[in-house]
C-alpha cells in the first residue's frame, strides 16, 4: 500500500503532475482505514461509510473504492505514519477539499453510532496534519454528525 501510494504520487522532475481522483482516493481511504482500526473493532458500517465517502468525494466507482479499501486494509499494519498520507493530500487539495475530507473521516467515526476517545484524538491529529484549525475541525464534525442523525 505504501509503495503503491508513493508510486501514485511520484512526479517527474521536470513536469509536476496533479494526481487524479483515484490517486487522491487512495490517500483518503488510507486515512479513513487508520481511523476505523483505532478502536480495534472492525465495523462493517464504518467500512461501508468509507466506500460511500470515496465514491461521492472522488468520483470513482464503488468497485474501485472497494478494491482500494481492501488493499488499504491488507496493508494497514505497514503504515508507519499518518504524514505519508496527509503530506500528499496537503500538496494537492485546497483548504475546502481538506475540510470535506475531514468531514468524511468524521462520518466514518459516527458510522457505528459512537465516538471512541481514541477516534476523536486521531481525528484531531489528522486535522492538525491537514493544517485545519479548530473551527474547521468542529464544522466538519457538526456537518458529519448532522448527516448521521
Amino acid at each position: 500500500m505504501i509503495e503503491r501510494l508513493k508510486k501514485l504520487f511520484s512526479v517527474a522532475e521536470s513536469e509536476p503532475v496533479k494526481p487524479d481522483a483515484h490517486q487522491l482516493a487512495v490517500a483518503a481511504i488510507a486515512l479513513m482505514v487508520q481511523l476505523s482500526r483505532v478502536d480495534n473493532q472492525e465495523d462493517e458500517r464504518e467500512l461501508k461509510t468509507i466506500v460511500d465517502c470515496a465514491v461521492k468525494a472522488h468520483q470513482i466507482t464503488r468497485e474501485e473504492a472497494e478494491e482500494i479499501l481492501n488493499d488499504a486494509l491488507a496493508h494497514a499494519e505497514d503504515a508507519t505514519s499518518l504524514y505519508q498520507f496527509t503530506g500528499q493530500i496537503n500538496d494537492h487539495l485546497d483548504q475546502q477539499q481538506k475540510q470535506s475530507l475531514l468531514e468524511s473521516i468524521w462520518r466514518v467515526a459516527f458510522a457505528d453510532g459512537r465516538i471512541d476517545k481514541y477516534e476523536e484524538h486521531l481525528i484531531r491529529r489528522m486535522a492538525d496534519l491537514l493544517h485545519l484549525n479548530h473551527r474547521e475541525f468542529m464544522q466538519a464534525r457538526h456537518r458529519a454528525e448532522a448527516s448521521a442523525s
